[in-house]
């Protein structure tokens, strides 16, 4: 995969240039022994002083599929894909990553799937944004390294939107607020806990619509901690409907937790864009709402 950046300003080496532009040290090191570095169409080694107005081209190694991972030809419901991300929709149920209780029909291996029926130059599903089995709604995949690094950096800079849709179990009184409270794992469980001893969690919400024995809430992450929203409605009183791992009433026949991750927004670090991607609600979810209006 080749990529172009202009020099625009003075700077003291050719890793420095690379790192600014969000290759990291692995990705640095892959590009010493695999890549191929070309200044104003000439082919250069690292030591190469950069100038203001060169042009820098690098050419990345292809990232061949790891031959352990199964591949799927399961469908895959793909909102958006070119060189440099994936944004699928994930149904309920599938597995995002391989693990103990499925190795062969995951996201990871139906992207496989696809990516080998294309035969695509990078085959390794770099995974920006997880889901848990149960959760539906937008996965964000990066396509190579590069991307996957500079996602972790719009993250990390707190510039990515991620928005969900919960129905939370009981009558919330507060029309807005702010959960702010620390999450560590349980160590008498799989679950997550509210403990000083956490890492810093904070999950926004707004109330959409009330109903009898829930309600409907848009939630707005401001972290990203496992479990993050089951959790912190579970740690109010309000367990998720469906949530049987945090102990919410099956309401209205839904069998998994009411969550479903409904946008996603960033700008796009390769173009400057602006990315908007929206997951319409699954028919489990409409169908529970159906029955919490009656």
């Amino acid at each position: 995969m080749k990529l172009s950046w202009a020099v625009t300003a003075p700077v003291t080496s050719m890793k420095r240039f690379l790192s600014q532009q969000g290759i990291s040290h692995r990705g640095y090191s892959d590009l010493k022994h695999r890549g191929i570095i070309w200044v104003n169409g000439r082919n250069v080694d690292q030591t190469v002083q950069l100038q203001v107005g060169d042009e820098v081209t690098v050419i990345l190694p292809p990232e061949v599929a790891d031959p352990e991972v199964a591949v799927s030809t399961e469908p895959l419901t793909i909102l958006f894909s070119n060189r440099d991300w994936v944004i699928v929709d994930k149904p309920a149920g599938l597995n995002v990553v391989p693990g103990p209780a499925n190795r062969t029909d995951t996201l990871v291996n139906r992207l496989k799937g696809v990516w080998q029926a294309e035969n695509a130059e990078n085959r390794v599903p770099h995974i920006v944004t997880r889901l848990d089995r149960f959760t539906s709604g937008l996965v964000w995949v990066a396509r190579h390294r590069l991307a996957n690094s500079l996602a972790s950096q719009l993250q990390a800079a707190h510039t990515v939107e991620k928005r969900y849709l919960a129905i939370v179990s009981g009558q919330l009184t507060a029309d807005h607020d702010l959960i702010d409270a620390p999450l560590a794992p349980d160590p008498t469980g799989y679950n997550q806990m509210v403990s000083p001893a956490g890492k810093p969690a904070q999950t926004e919400y707004w109330v959409q619509e009330r109903f009898a024995d829930a309600t409907l809430v848009r939630v707005q992450l401001h972290t990203g901690r496992t479990h993050q929203i089951r959790a912190h409605f579970a740690s109010l009183g309000h367990p998720l409907v469906g949530d049987e791992l945090y102990h919410g009433p099956l309401l209205g026949g839904m069998h998994r937790q009411a969550l479903h991750a409904a946008t996603l927004d960033f700008t796009d670090p390769f173009t400057q864009e602006n990315r908007h991607f929206n997951s319409p609600v699954p028919a489990d979810w409409q169908a529970l709402v159906a029955t919490l209006r009656q």
